[in-house]
């Protein structure tokens, strides 16, 4: 996720909910998305700063099962009538949820929620815990789209990386996958340890040879509290060979017909992700799970919370249905919203209409005029008053445009 939200240190105190200025009113609601956090993986990988915690042995399913469906129920009043347009369920490793637990699951949501019939259902998936007949019960039972965490077909890589498989078991995932779902989207990462302009591009090939119709694409990053931040590998390619990689890499994908559509997203055509795509049209979505993190619109309001980040102590605290599950809620400020909507919507190549920023703030698009006539001057922003788009040149220096927004 782009938006980060500060969790309070005393994960066992009740939500804190902060009183802020109203702001303006919505005239009606966006679209509604539900994510779903499973913490447990087999191993934490020395670059991964999501929340997600090595299983001791077997994950505790029913335990957790329990507490998802306590922490839905409790969340049913902010979201009472509203349809679901997608579901994504994310780790963590989800796959490492038995057959009979994601049945379960997705159940459990199909009879509190109000699902559309043909809503987008994701679910990742690691090839190190891939089999066949998991993947085919999963798809049974409703996936509609599965996220295969490759990263990478080259075998040293992946050991450099700390992932638990191998580029067989790689290939293997992806052919049961595309068996089973009729989407797979393969997460790919690039500017790897000691990782050449044409290592970079063969990698990718193999990844567009299976007919690939959505990849996502990660620049390898030494993130805050991971092994690779406190011991970063010695050989990683330099700025201008890691944007050499990019700019050959797009256009690479191009030539599959893969289209960049999203910073880190390229999909061929009718096979973008619903439910990404929500998130960067500043749409809601529920956030379910430990450390997960949520953004509901109500008439009068915009309110993010996030989950307490320990899968134990949420499990605890969800049973105990006081709202202690909850680490933080609050109202989002008419002064932290424009830049909390560009900030998602300026990743899109495509940018939105410009109507979305009233429809899905209840500010004046005049709140920012100022700063759209700034950034277009400088020949970030596209001169088009019919959307906010990101000029080549802004894409290029994003951070610089989404800043101007504070």
């Amino acid at each position: 996720m782009s938006i980060i939200i500060p969790i309070r240190n005393d994960m066992g105190a009740t939500p804190s909910r902060l009183k802020t200025p109203p702001g303006a009113t919505l005239s009606s609601l966006p679209p509604l998305s539900v994510y779903v956090h499973v913490p447990w993986c087999v191993r934490k990988c020395p670059y991964c700063d999501f929340n997600s915690h090595a299983a001791p042995g077997e994950i505790p399913e029913r335990a957790y099962l329990d507490a998802l469906r306590s922490d839905l129920e409790q969340a049913l009043p902010s979201i009472w009538g509203r349809q679901v347009v997608s579901v994504f369920i994310g780790g963590g490793t989800p796959s490492l949820l038995s057959s009979a637990g994601l049945d379960e699951l997705l159940a459990m949501l199909r009879a509190c929620l109000n699902l559309w019939p043909d809503a987008e259902i994701t679910m990742e998936a690691n090839p190190g815990t891939a089999e066949a007949g998991r993947f085919r019960d999963y798809a049974a039972s409703g996936v509609t789209r599965f996220s295969l965490g490759i990263q990478s077909f080259d075998d040293a890589q992946l050991k450099k990386l700390g992932r638990i498989h191998d580029s067989a078991q790689a290939r293997a995932a992806i052919e049961m996958a595309q068996r089973a779902a009729p989407r797979v989207n393969l997460d790919m990462m690039f500017a790897l340890p000691g990782q050449t302009l044409d290592a970079c591009v063969a990698d990718l090939g193999q990844a567009v040879a299976f007919g690939t119709e959505h990849l996502s694409l990660y620049h390898l990053t030494m993130e805050p509290n991971t092994v690779f931040a406190k011991f970063p590998p010695e050989d990683l390619p330099d700025v201008d060979t890691s944007a050499a990689m990019q700019d050959a890499v797009e256009a690479e994908l191009a030539a599959a017909g893969l289209a960049r559509y999203e910073v880190s997203a390229y999909a061929k055509p009718g096979a973008r992700c619903r439910h990404n795509l929500n998130y960067w049209e500043f749409g809601d979505y529920l956030g379910l799970g430990p450390g997960a993190h949520g953004k509901l619109s109500f008439h009068d309001r915009i309110v993010r919370e996030a989950r307490l980040r320990s899968p134990e102590s949420w499990m605890q605290a969800a049973m105990a249905r006081d709202g202690s599950h909850i680490a933080e809620s609050r109202q989002v400020g008419p002064d932290e919203l424009p830049f909390e909507f560009m900030l998602n919507a300026l990743r899109l190549k495509d940018g939105v209409a410009a109507t979305a920023f009233s429809e899905r703030t209840g500010l004046s698009l005049a709140a920012i005029a100022h700063q759209l006539e700034a950034a277009s001057k400088r020949g970030l922003l596209d001169a088009d008053p019919t959307r906010l788009r990101a000029t080549p040149l802004g894409w290029r220096f994003l951070n610089d445009l989404q800043e101007m927004f504070l």
